[in-house]
């Protein structure tokens, strides 16, 4: 199982395994992630999945979809590596992924 880190604003980590086929959304919400607020259920329909992967991972994932690229833009705090946690489907190559959580959704 992959293991995928979240960050905190406040800097404190929590490691999860994730289940391939997964997406971070549904593994965040499963564990009580309270930072991932997934207002929509995962439908790319809001910005309440916002997480900002770490850089190093940014050009290790897929490319965003044009949905996922339009609503991202109503999130808050976008930065170059923000991606909406509904949209990445887990897979094995996301073993040791880390993903900052930002202060607010939308």
């Amino acid at each position: 199982m992959p293991k995928i880190t979240f960050i905190r604003a406040d800097g404190s980590q929590q490691v999860l395994d994730g289940a391939v086929g997964q997406s971070v959304m549904q593994l965040a919400t499963a564990h009580g992630i309270s930072e991932i607020e997934a207002d929509c259920g995962g439908a790319c329909a809001c910005a309440t999945f916002h997480v900002i992967v770490e850089p190093d991972w940014a050009g290790r994932l897929p490319p965003q979809g044009v949905m996922e690229a339009d609503m991202i833009t109503f999130a808050a705090g976008v930065t170059p590596t923000s991606r909406l946690s509904c949209q990445l489907t887990i897979t094995d190559n996301m073993d040791g992924l880390i993903l900052h959580l930002p202060t607010q959704q939308v």
